[in-house]
């Protein structure tokens, strides 16, 4: 095997958005920040969590009851 071509793995520190920090080792310099982790992720936890980015969420829920109450 040569010498010296691999990255170098070291020990970085995550933070979530909820504000959980673990460590893991990755070849990524620096502190790594994310916005969902497993901790607060709804696969991992079993509860139901919109994340909403600048109201997206809202306003398709307005654009389709408006469609609903029209049908009916």
């Amino acid at each position: 095997m040569k010498a010296a071509i691999h990255p170098i793995y070291s020990e970085v520190r995550v933070h979530c958005a909820c504000g959980n920090t673990f460590t893991t080792r990755s070849t990524h310099k620096g502190d790594i920040h994310v916005e969902i982790c497993s901790s607060c992720h709804p696969f991992f936890t079993g509860k139901q969590k919109l994340v909403d980015t600048a109201g997206r969420v809202e306003r398709f829920r307005r654009k389709y009851s408006k469609a609903g109450s029209d049908k009916k």
